[in-house]
């Protein structure tokens, strides 16, 4: 069982910064790949970013590459994803995503955090 705690969403400037933050309860964090995704009101939910059990491999959705980066610390069990140059678009509620193997989808979600982008 995992549980996964989204945090430092919030309000930002268009060519702002923030930096969310995946905490996870288990001692097998490392075992699962861990993603972000967004959704924003009235649109589907995206894949923003996936980043592998080592932090070895990483992809990225084309609407945030160069922009955002996925990092994970395995020691705190943690996955960050900082996010530069932020738009008006990045406007959506951020939650992060466990899985064992993404090919058969996520097994644990977090609640999600806000992220508000302001022109």
């Amino acid at each position: 069982q995992v549980q996964l705690v989204e945090s430092g969403g919030g309000l930002a400037q268009a060519g702002g910064s923030l930096r969310l933050s995946c905490a996870a309860s288990g001692r097998t964090f490392s075992h699962y790949y861990i993603s972000w995704f967004r959704q924003a009101p009235g649109q589907e939910r995206e894949l923003v970013a996936t980043i592998s059990r080592s932090g070895g491999s990483t992809d990225y959705a084309d609407s945030v590459k160069g922009r955002f980066t996925i990092s994970r610390d395995n020691a705190k069990n943690t996955v960050y994803l900082q996010m530069n140059s932020l738009k008006p678009e990045d406007t959506a509620v951020y939650y992060c995503a466990a899985t064992q193997v993404p090919e058969d989808g996520y097994d644990y979600w977090g609640q999600g955090t806000q992220v508000t982008v302001s022109s």
